[in-house]
Formats: structure tokens, sequence, C-alpha cells
């Protein structure tokens, strides 16, 4: 019987889109605008109109902090190997957590099998759609060439 190995196994992106295949909602963002901070849920939620009609009248990517399979060469971060977003995140944000934090998809995340426990420390800053970045925030989302 063959064994599932991670290199098999598709890897989530912990900054998709609703629409993403295989899309979960992992975290809910909180905080001050200039400062937030995700809120871990304890099981990912499966995205649904439902659910998206929460974020209402913003986007459900200010609101949730949604998982979805890795679109890897179809994503402008992914340089065929590694995701330069998840290497932009670590190298050039602040720590904002003193311990992992309680996220149910690390085990499946891109970031953290990249990056590891330094993504996790840096995640809970991030928001995939962020309609006001901090000066620190802005340069991170160009895709880097």
């Amino acid at each position: 019987m063959a064994h599932s190995t991670q290199a098999e196994k598709t890897l989530l992106c912990p900054s998709a889109r609703p629409e993403g295949s295989n899309s979960v909602v992992f975290g809910v963002v909180g905080g001050a605008i200039e400062q937030p901070d995700v809120k871990y849920l304890p099981e990912p939620q499966p995205v649904t109109e439902e659910l998206i009609a929460l974020a209402s009248p913003v986007t459900p990517t200010e609101v949730f902090r949604i998982a979805a399979d890795c679109a890897t060469s179809q994503c402008q971060h992914f340089d065929g190997q590694n995701c330069r977003l998840a290497q932009r995140i670590v190298t050039q944000l602040p720590t904002v957590a003193e311990q992992l934090p309680p996220c149910a998809i690390r085990r499946d995340c891109r970031w953290f099998q990249q990056e590891g426990k330094a993504a996790c420390m840096r995640c809970p800053q991030i928001i995939t759609d962020n309609a006001t970045p901090s000066e620190l925030m802005r340069p991170l989302s160009i895709p880097s060439t």
C-alpha cells in the first residue's frame, strides 16, 4: 500500500480567495485597522455563500483569512518552487505572536512548510485584501520578478 507524502498532497495557501479550490475559512480578522490581529478558528469552516455574506459590506478577504489549494504556477507570487509572498513576510515583517498561534491549517500550510514557525509568528497581522495597508505592508503584496 502506498503512503501519501507531503510532496503528493496539495499545500494550502493561507491567503487565498473564497473561490479557490477547497477553500476554507480558518481565521477572522480582528484588532484595529492599524494593527490587525487574526483570531484562529478551532476548525476550518467550508466557504459557503452564507458565510461569505457575513462579510458584507466589505470583501470576504478583508474579514476572513481563507485557505485554499495553493495555485502554484497560476499565482503571481509562486516562483516555480516557493511562495515569494511567504519569503517577503518572513524577511520584512516583525513578529507579532509570542508563541505559535493555534492554527488548524498549519500541517498543510505552504507558508509553514516553506518558512517554518517564522511565518506563523507573523501570520496574525496578515489581511489578504487590506484596504488601508501600512507603509510596511504595502510593498509586500507586489509580486517580485
